[in-house]
């Protein structure tokens, strides 16, 4: 097939809101770019988003991350390379992709450890990248080529 639209190109004002949630989370997340990064990494994984798993692979490995915690973030539950709060994010992330309902529970253990702008700003990161993942997915730009500014 031949290369599909240029989604930037093609509707400018509805990528500059998305571009306006990216500057925010960046900011929210200035101090913990590595769990930044993990998260939508994470969040591509299961949306199976080849473009952004090979984006936002490079740009954690261009920012410090260990290629250990990048290959093993599939089955990071049992993998001993992440933090309380990772762990607990990241659990997050696959709780409010599924279908299965928040429980009590789990909603108060994920605050405990976030605080609550941490988890709105957590829940927001992961709506963010469930956008950018489905646009990626439906106007699929060239898989490979991306590389960290």
């Amino acid at each position: 097939m031949s290369q599909r639209i240029n989604y930037f190109t093609a509707a400018p004002k509805a990528m500059e809101v998305l571009l306006a949630q990216e500057e925010y989370l960046g900011q929210q997340f200035k101090d913990k770019v590595a769990l930044w990064e993990l998260v939508k990494l994470r969040v591509s994984q299961i949306n199976q988003c080849a473009y952004c798993i090979d984006m936002h692979s490079k740009d954690a490995l261009s920012q410090g991350e260990t290629i250990e915690r990048i290959y093993g973030l599939s089955a990071w539950q049992d993998m001993p390379f992440y933090s309380e709060m990772e762990k607990s994010a990241l659990g997050w992330v696959e709780l409010i992709i599924s279908d299965v309902p928040v429980s009590d529970i789990q909603y108060q253990d994920t605050l405990n450890i976030l605080g609550e702008q941490g988890l709105v700003d957590l829940t927001v990161a992961v709506n963010a990248i469930n956008s950018w993942n489905r646009i990626a997915k439906a106007f699929k730009p060239n898989v490979g080529h991306y590389t960290p500014s």
